[in-house]
């Protein structure tokens, strides 16, 4: 025998210092270490692993020269090796096991095996046990009270996934003893009642509202708010626990999406980092995540098979996105909907998307609660300690189908076999707990009566409930206000020109040492400073700089994410300057301001989690104008589930305001069947305004409602305006922070028209009492009362029309008697003023909507009823 010493007390053992003569036993160890995860025990239903993992022939004792019987010391013990293979079965190959390979750092790598060790031989207190047994049992209590009150309802149950709450219960705790503050929550429906009702203290009498078809909203929100279906439910509440600490913890809303909902969390936590000045934010060297965090729930088929996912894991470690890591649960019921893991993956584990980051994996078996209580409390430690990503593959089962009508039998006959025949898992759990004298029967039954007869008085009450006002004061958003439905609102958004010019100075001001590019100290700095100096046009570029500075200026933060945005796709903004010696970057309007500054974020190639990162930036505080720029517009059909699942629909669905603008670069100038259209007509159909000015509401008792709203009014969804000028551009981006209510903005943005003379704009168009025109008319008509022909137009479709009848008119006198008009904004659709305007012209007998787009394009379809409705044109 030989002496083998180990890297601390854990038994986790170091290769460096066992004896030449037994390298064998290192070596067993280490694949130990790296593949006992292949023979875990971490299936509650015991079935053979699909697909299947090669087994454990690494893990023979003689392929390291070593024989069962051979001996060896430890700690001044005599071991055989057969001794020492159980124990490293019982360590690493149990019911938690522990996936390491991709770690890179051999230090990190080393203590998370060396934490896995110490936890596996520390035992849950009695109390800790109690905990546990009583979460598992009220959630299968609500469940159970759910199934006898309301039989046809489909509540997405928790049922043979309850220890997913013992693992949120334990993550919330362990993170609040870590010193974080504030925890956002993502997750999709499965159990998601159970989290809210049993341990985020969601209102069990407005769940029961919900489910008798009544609203979530308080009466004063129902003009805007048509709510969402039970299993979308959120809440955001503050705890304090018996150690005195305290957490705020919000559980976002989720789509029907899976997975959507993942960026947008991490979003919404990065944006509550900026409030909280934490990390990157912060004044000092603080590390990102210490204020707060976020936890992440999947489902086992969509983490694999969702895109989006593989998009959110590669911002983990991205400047401008990185949060400190994340903690992803995946509830790994071992089926999606009816399709067996082997035919949703390629892969051996529904984690293995995570190997790209080289994140460790926690493989636990959810019938083991006190397992899942480990991992919650590793996952937790390895965040804190990395401030990196970890996932958790909580494997367990649905009791019932996709939802409680679904007959899973009919796909999954030997699975539901198995789960048909077995004990719930907080049966069998408080089972265990009684026979070892530390629960009695008495205390399990004592919960569900609690529970019940707290259920039974929320059931006979729930129709009086009292809500918390909407946009209630103290929180982020308590300045705001619900928009108008009765009119369109109108905003002084100009500067007084000394602030614009100041701005302007700015934002060309580098420090000396840094080495400007010759071509942008020529086009851009010289020429800027030129404009400023001599009262010259403003174009498209100066404008947003000017939006941007001056709202800096008076206290609000920007954001502004895309793919090139720093340069610009044209080369036209540079609102970042690289020194061309050192490659060191600036960004010169951060020098307006201590407190605000302007985040600009040349963005990783996606489109879905990036648009739903800064989704989730907006929803977090109103005083952050976040710009999502497309590189061309068309590349917003990649994030298609975000537009559709949140931006145009939040707030009808959960009060939920975002001011974010989307910036979609329009134009047919030669660049092809794809970059030439960013489908305005797309955003047009997907807004809510009603062609003939009327209110609509229709009702679906139960799930949802839906509202058409009259077409001129603050309140509609959104805003989609194509404008014609720099300076429309400019009080465009200011009315989104200036006014007291918050709607996501699409802009059909120019390309030609960032450096169109025509297309710029005087700084008098800038100054204070200036706003935004929803139409600009025609003043070049020598007599308005002649006018026989309006055109009517959108975006820069307006100055070809104008070159043309400049050409023309030389000719023809008749065209003297042409106006055209500019529609700004799209929606709301601008009735009055494009009304006042067409009164200017009481001899028109012709109007001509122009637009380059083909006719089932563009803005054509929109326009046509409203005109014809609205307007009588």
């Amino acid at each position: 025998s030989a002496n083998v010493t180990t890297r601390d007390t854990n038994n986790a053992f170091s290769r460096k210092e066992i004896d030449p003569n037994l390298q064998g036993v290192a070596r067993l160890i280490e694949q130990y270490e790296r593949y006992g995860h292949k023979i875990g025990k971490v299936n509650p239903l015991n079935l053979p692993r699909v697909p299947e993992i090669e087994s454990d022939a690494l893990l023979e004792p003689s392929l390291y020269g070593l024989e069962l019987n051979q001996e060896f010391i430890l700690d001044g013990e005599t071991k055989t090796v057969e001794a020492l293979v159980a124990e490293l079965k019982a360590k690493f190959c149990g019911t938690i096991t522990l996936e390491t390979d991709t770690i890179e750092s051999a230090e990190e790598k080393d203590w998370v095996v060396n934490r896995f060790s110490q936890l596996q031989s520390q035992d849950a207190s009695d109390s800790e046990k109690h905990r546990m047994a009583e979460i598992l049992i009220k959630s299968q209590a609500l469940d159970q009270y759910l199934a006898i009150k309301f039989p046809t309802l489909k509540r997405y149950g928790g049922e043979g996934a309850e220890s997913l709450l013992v693992f949120v219960d334990q993550y919330l705790r362990s993170t609040s003893q870590s010193g974080v503050d504030e925890v956002m929550i993502g997750m999709p429906h499965r159990g998601r009642n159970n989290v809210l009702v049993s341990l985020l203290n969601f209102p069990i009498e407005v769940m029961l509202r919900k489910i008798k078809g009544l609203s979530e909203f308080p009466d004063e929100a129902l003009s805007i708010a048509t709510g969402d279906v039970l299993s979308h439910l959120s809440v955001s509440n503050d705890f304090k626990y018996e150690d005195g600490r305290k957490l705020h913890v919000n559980l976002i809303p989720n789509p029907s999406h899976l997975e959507a909902q993942v960026p947008v969390a991490i979003g919404k936590c990065r944006g509550r980092q900026q409030t909280l000045r934490d990390g990157d934010y912060s004044d000092g060297e603080a590390t990102r995540g210490s204020k707060a965090t976020c936890l992440l729930l999947h489902g086992d088929a969509s983490f694999t098979g969702q895109g989006i996912i593989m998009e959110a894991l590669n911002m983990s470690k991205l400047a401008h996105f990185d949060i400190g890591g994340s903690v992803h649960l995946i509830v790994n019921n071992q089926v999606g909907f009816t399709t067996p893991p082997h035919r949703g993956r390629s892969s051996p584990y529904t984690s293995d998307i995570g190997k790209m980051i080289g994140c460790p994996v926690i493989h636990v078996n959810g019938g083991e609660p006190e397992q899942v209580h480990r991992a919650a409390q590793l996952a937790v430690e390895y965040r804190h300690k990395y401030r990196k990503d970890i996932i958790i593959d909580l494997l367990c089962f649905r009791k019932w189908g996709h939802n409680e009508m679904d007959d899973p039998t009919m796909t999954q006959p030997v699975m539901y076999g198995v789960i048909n025949n077995r004990h719930s898992i907080p049966d069998d759990y408080a089972g265990k707990l009684k026979d070892l004298n530390i629960l009695t029967e008495t205390q399990i039954e004592s919960w569900k009566a609690e529970e019940i007869s707290r259920f039974n008085d929320a059931f006979r009450m729930n129709e009086s409930v009292e809500f918390p006002s909407y946009l209630a004061e103290g929180s982020n958003w308590g300045e705001m206000r619900l928009p108008s439905v009765q009119k369109v609102t109108t905003w002084d958004t100009g500067c007084h020109p000394d602030i614009l010019r100041f701005v302007g100075a700015k934002s060309v001001a580098v420090p000396k040492d840094l080495k400007t590019h010759n071509r942008i100290q020529k086009s851009h700095s010289d020429t800027r400073m030129t404009k400023l100096t001599s009262d010259g046009l403003i174009d498209w570029a100066l404008a947003e700089t000017l939006a941007f500075g001056s709202l800096i200026h008076q206290g609000y933060n920007i954001r502004l994410c895309g793919q090139d945005v720093g340069r610009g796709t044209f080369g036209h903004r540079h609102a970042m300057m690289v020194c061309q010696e050192s490659g060191a970057v600036n960004i010169p309007l951060n020098e307006l301001s201590e407190k605000c500054h302007l985040e600009v974020v040349n963005s990783l190639l996606s489109e879905e989690a990036v648009l739903a990162f800064e989704y989730g930036m907006s929803v977090e505080h109103p005083n952050r104008l976040v710009l999502w720029e497309a590189q061309f517009g068309d590349f917003f059909n990649g994030a298609q589930i975000i537009f559709d699942t949140f931006i145009t629909t939040g707030e009808a669905k959960w009060l939920q305001q975002s001011g974010l603008v989307i910036l979609l670069p329009h134009g047919y100038d030669g660049a092809g069947p794809e970059h030439s259209s960013c489908r305005i007509e797309r955003f047009l159909q997907c807004t809510n305004s009603a062609e003939d000015g009327r209110t609509y509401r229709i009702y679906c008792i139960g799930a949802f409602s839906m509202s058409q709203l009259s077409t001129s009014v603050d309140g509609v969804n959104m805003s989609v305006c194509h404008p014609t000028t720099s300076a429309q551009y400019f009080h465009l981006l200011r009315r989104q922070m200036l006014r007291n209510f918050r709607k996501p903005l699409i802009v059909a943005s120019p390309k030609i028209l960032l450096r169109l003379p025509a297309a710029s704009s005087h700084i008098k168009e800038f100054e204070s009492g200036t706003h935004f025109l929803p139409v600009i008319g025609d003043t070049s008509a020598q007599s308005p009362q002649t006018v026989k022909k309006v055109i009517l137009c959108s975006g820069k479709h307006y100055y070809a029309l104008e070159d043309q009848r400049k050409k023309l008119s030389q000719n023809d006198k008749d065209l003297k008697n042409v106006a055209i008009v500019r529609v700004e904004e799209l929606c709301p659709f601008p009735t009055d003023a494009l009304r006042q305007e067409l009164a200017r012209f009481p001899s028109a007998e012709t109007f001509v909507w122009a637009q380059e787009e083909p006719r089932n394009m563009g803005p054509w379809s929109f326009v046509n009823p409203r005109f014809a409705n609205l307007l009588g044109v």
